[in-house]
């Protein structure tokens, strides 16, 4: 089967007629003429934010004594009644994780939720994290909030740019402006690469999307011990504590937040957005909850899956007649597995479940803190059990290194096994295999980045509000997508999103309002349909049946010579058949062949076109033209220390040749500290003085370091000193000669066999006069701050 661009005609009356309900449709405030709302207006009544500037509306004379008495505008406070609302984001968990669902993973704390309020089985995300934290935010499909896909993956097209619009605004701006204190705690993968260093601009930090504090990372994952993070726009310098662990810092800040809210102004409502690491890789916990699972998991993916489908079935999160769909035939049999391989991948599916379970208890803690209010009643939880699903890209052995594959690179297992007492602690940045992933998506098809398949899209949801929700424990089937949260937090507050929102008209909010749910378990869905992509894995449902078109094995190496227009699509009645095990294709092929059509109409609608399927490749500012802070610049000089300077906005070091100069200072009694460095105990590059002596390092995705030290000592005074890396060329990824000189004297040479090609990080940058992050190379402890007086700085790139 072969499949042609539809006309502009068919789009039209397709997405028309198939266009899903409006706000005021799905149960939201009702909306008048748009219309620039008046000081005196409630809020609730506001079409166009902001309000205008207060006016004095009394009599002026020439004195106070015959003028009107002085009025000052008020403080903006939401409708009577608008509750605080919570909201927490799990990343990369699968549908059959946790135990509030039926997993293997502990969640106490989601079951206290869940017995206090709802648990929704048929909620969906879009299958990657920042798209679905766009539609979260702004109530909109994520390629109109102008998030196809990740930001470091950002192409340009309308849907791609990595940036959200300023006509798609926010529920946090909207709740900012109706009165309700804002706060972000946690993952922000959100802002533009390019955007993420301390220089800003911060239209598209959280500042600039509505939140009054931020506390959290910009990146898709960090170091859960070595995290780089900001404060508002200010770097937040590494802790000193040994028993750090950034979840458990997290929650202390949310916590914090809302006392501090409370005791300043506790007629305020607010509105906090939680969203921890985990369980995104690196699979990192205390050492004391990476052993409480010891041999739990060694049944192996098989037999969990079976297991979990029981206990799904017994808790009634699934419907009695579910079928555990087939294993991919890519994914080994956890049977045919050796004892290596089975006691490598046991392991790390105990780290993964220790740093779950600590998360919950992390996030219990914030829950406990929010049952202690005076308003609880009136607090309005909501728990999103996974931003996708469980993450297959720690390939089919997993890795003690997640940047590896995203250099193409996948170590062998016995690599891994000679380190393996140390996963889950801060040496490595390790990631379970894909078989571990399916098995959390049990009893799906598929991972996370497969939009076509449930695996990756539907995720668990609990919401409670003990002022409205007057069941306690239910279960709600309705169809609902992420982009619902937004307009069911603003119908619970009583506020009406905007037209225009700082002066730009706003695009049509999309979701459907949730809360006619709350108390009417057999409503009707009014979510009739949804399409779904995500690097070209497809999805379409429309009143209960689904087109899936998977694009590619989401731990395949390679994606070349895919065809949308010759791909495979599957057809599933999901109203009788949940897990999406029985393909009826065949059976009905016009019934597939008008939800593909229509996919290919919303598609056009909604800004997903292009289609783009590549993957690494897309990392690359020269392959997709992304703005870079580097961008044409040949020498970048640095007359200050500098440190978490995002990868993307520093000078690219990768498939070339370089030249580090710095001008320093050096005591009479000597110096050591770092003087450069990019990456961390991924990979990348590290200069500095160590016991006196110049060292250079490279390292080689956290497998191989190839490090050089001087044979002499550095000397002291004004000296120059210099790492020259002379890259032998041949591709990417390749070796060189690695330099250092000292007032011009070659003082060490070796050579560097290997180098990191596309990417040395995902979260940390480069610095200069410390190391803000992991260590590229474990002789030495950050932040290794240069002792000497560092002058000047300069990268050449040849």
């Amino acid at each position: 089967m072969s499949f042609r661009p539809v006309t502009l005609a068919l789009i039209l009356s397709l997405a028309a007629f198939y266009a899903p309900p409006s706000f005021a449709q799905a149960g939201g405030a009702a909306k008048p003429a748009a219309a620039v709302a008046s000081p005196s207006a409630p809020p609730s009544l506001a079409t166009s934010l902001p309000r205008p500037d207060f006016r004095f509306q009394g009599q002026v004379g020439r004195t106070y004594e015959d003028s009107d008495p002085p009025t000052f505008p008020q403080i903006v406070r939401p409708p009577k009644g608008a509750p605080n609302v919570v909201l927490i984001l799990i990343d990369d968990a699968g549908f059959g994780q946790f135990s509030a669902f039926g997993g293997g993973v502990p969640s106490p704390n989601v079951e206290k939720l869940a017995a206090q309020g709802l648990r929704y089985t048929r909620f969906h995300t879009t299958a990657l994290c920042s798209p679905t934290r766009a539609a979260l935010l702004t109530g909109r499909d994520h390629h109109v909030a102008g998030t196809g896909v990740i930001t470091e993956l950002a192409t340009g097209y309308d849907g791609y740019t990595g940036i959200i619009p300023k006509s798609a605004g926010t529920v946090s701006e909207i709740l900012r402006q109706n009165g309700y204190a804002t706060a972000w705690i946690g993952k922000n993968h959100n802002t533009p690469a390019w955007e993420t260093s301390e220089v800003g601009p911060f239209d598209h930090w959280p500042s600039g999307l509505g939140f009054d504090y931020f506390y959290g990372f910009n990146s898709g994952d960090t170091s859960q011990f070595e995290p780089v993070l900001f404060e508002n726009r200010n770097r937040v310098p590494r802790s000193a504590d040994p028993a750090y662990h950034l979840s458990h810092d997290l929650a202390d800040h949310a916590i914090a937040w809302m006392q501090r809210t409370r005791a300043i102004d506790p007629a305020r409502p607010f509105f906090l957005y939680v969203a921890p690491g985990a369980t995104h890789s690196p699979h990192m916990a205390p050492r004391e909850w990476l052993d409480k699972f010891k041999g739990q998991f060694d049944m192996g993916w098989d037999r969990y899956r079976e297991l979990t489908l029981e206990r799904q079935k017994k808790l009634g999160v699934v419907p009695p007649d579910t079928k555990l769909t087939a294993r991919p035939e890519s994914l080994p049999a956890w049977d045919s597995l050796n004892a290596d391989q089975k006691r490598l991948y046991s392991r790390m599916m105990e780290l993964f479940a220790g740093f779950g379970a600590h998360v919950d208890y992390e996030m219990g803690r914030v829950l406990d803190a929010v049952a202690a209010l005076p308003d609880a009643d009136n607090t309005l939880v909501i728990y999103i059990l996974g931003d996708n699903g469980s993450s297959a890209e720690g390939g089919l052995d997993g890795e003690a290194n997640e940047i590896a594959s995203f250099n193409g690179v996948f170590e062998p297992i016995e690599a891994t096994l000679k380190v393996i007492d140390e996963l889950g602690g801060p040496k490595h940045y390790n990631h379970f295999p894909a078989g571990w992933a399916w098995a959390m998506d049990t009893p799906f098809q598929w991972t996370k980045q497969i939009a076509s398949h449930f695996g990756g899209t539907r995720n668990p949801a609990v919401i409670s509000w003990p002022a409205r929700i007057h069941e306690k424990g239910g279960v709600r089937t309705q169809f609902h997508h992420v982009m619902d949260i937004m307009p069911t937090i603003l119908e619970a507050a009583g506020i009406q999103a905007p037209d225009t929102l700082n002066g730009v008209p706003q695009k049509p909010i999309e979701g459907v309002s949730m809360l006619y749910t709350f108390n009417d378990a057999k409503a009707a869905d009014r979510r009739k349909s949804q399409i779904f992509e995500l690097v070209s894995n497809r999805g379409m449902y429309q009143n209960g049946w689904m087109a899936s078109s998977i694009a590619y094995l989401p731990w395949a190496a390679s994606r070349k010579g895919y065809d949308p227009n010759k791909a495979k699509w599957e057809l599933y009645n999901i109203d009788q058949d949940f897990s999406q095990a029985n393909d009826l294709a065949a059976q009905d092929p016009e019934r597939l062949k008008g939800l593909v059509d229509l996919w290919w109409a919303e598609a056009a609608r909604h800004d997903v076109l292009p289609l783009d399927w590549r993957s690494i490749e897309r990392l690359s500012e020269q392959v997709t033209g992304r703005p870079s802070l580097a961008t044409g610049r040949k020498t970048l000089v640095y007359n200050t220390p500098l440190v978490a300077l995002p990868e993307g906005s520093a000078p690219d070091l990768k498939n070339k040749s370089f030249t580090i100069t710095a001008e320093v200072t050096i005591p009479a009694t000597g110096a050591q500290g770092m003087i450069f460095t990019q990456g961390g105990i991924t990979a990348g590059w590290g200069f500095y003085v160590q016991n006196r002596k110049l060292v250079g390092v490279h390292n080689y995705i956290d497998s191989e370091r190839y490090r050089v030290v001087s044979t002499e000592n550095v000397p002291t005074g004004k000296v120059t000193l210099v790492l020259d890396f002379n890259y032998e060329g041949g591709g990417m990824g390749k070796g060189g000669t690695l330099t250092l000189l000292a007032n011009g004297k070659k003082v060490g040479e070796g050579r560097v066999a290997k180098t990191a090609g596309f990417k040395y990080s995902l979260y940390e940058g480069q610095d200069i006069g410390e190391d803000s992050g992991s260590p590229v190379d474990p002789t030495y402890t950050p932040p290794f701050p240069f002792t000497g007086k560092i002058d000047k700085v300069t990268v050449e790139l040849k």
